[in-house]
């Protein structure tokens, strides 16, 4: 038995309303607001170039993934590949994010992660942490590689 404020049953209904509102928020969340009510206060937040608490701060961070979606990239999406509870009171949700930015020559931008939410004794996500498949250096990069030559045959005939 879980040592949770919650009853087993009334717990296990919120990490299945937790891992449903994942699912339906995480994709889109590039173009709308996910759902906050799933999320502790004092929600901790951690990726390679982020680290807070609090649910404000975890809000103006889903702003600003929104806004600079829009403002750097022609195209932007969050790929959610897998979603699962691998322990009573840890979610791991494994995706991709992939999109093209707005420059001349229109560099992809790619790269694969995955997010560990921990749940409280309420069955609240009060810790996300986000890893990525390569430091932040090198996904920036990505920004500034720009496509080779593109090489093609003449069609002209003597």
């Amino acid at each position: 038995m879980l040592n949770v404020s919650l009853d087993e049953q009334a717990y296990a209904a919120q990490v299945e309303r937790a891992i449903a509102t994942l699912q339906h928020d995480l994709p889109t969340l590039f173009d709308t607001d996910i759902q906050y009510d799933i999320y502790s206060p004092d929600i901790f937040f951690q990726d390679p170039v982020n680290t807070f608490k609090g649910k404000f701060n975890y809000r103006i961070i889903y702003w600003t993934l929104r806004f600079h979606g829009r403002l750097f990239f022609t195209e932007l999406h969050f790929d959610l590949h897998d979603l699962r509870q691998d322990s009573p009171t840890t979610l791991r949700a494994d995706w991709t994010v992939r999109g093209t930015l707005r420059l001349p020559w229109k560099p992809p931008l790619y790269f694969n992660g995955y997010s560990i939410y921990t749940l409280n004794a309420d069955a609240l996500i009060s810790r996300h942490i986000d890893t990525w498949d390569r430091p932040p250096g090198e996904i920036l990069r990505q920004f500034w590689s720009k496509p080779s030559p593109t090489v093609t045959k003449s069609t002209h005939q003597d």
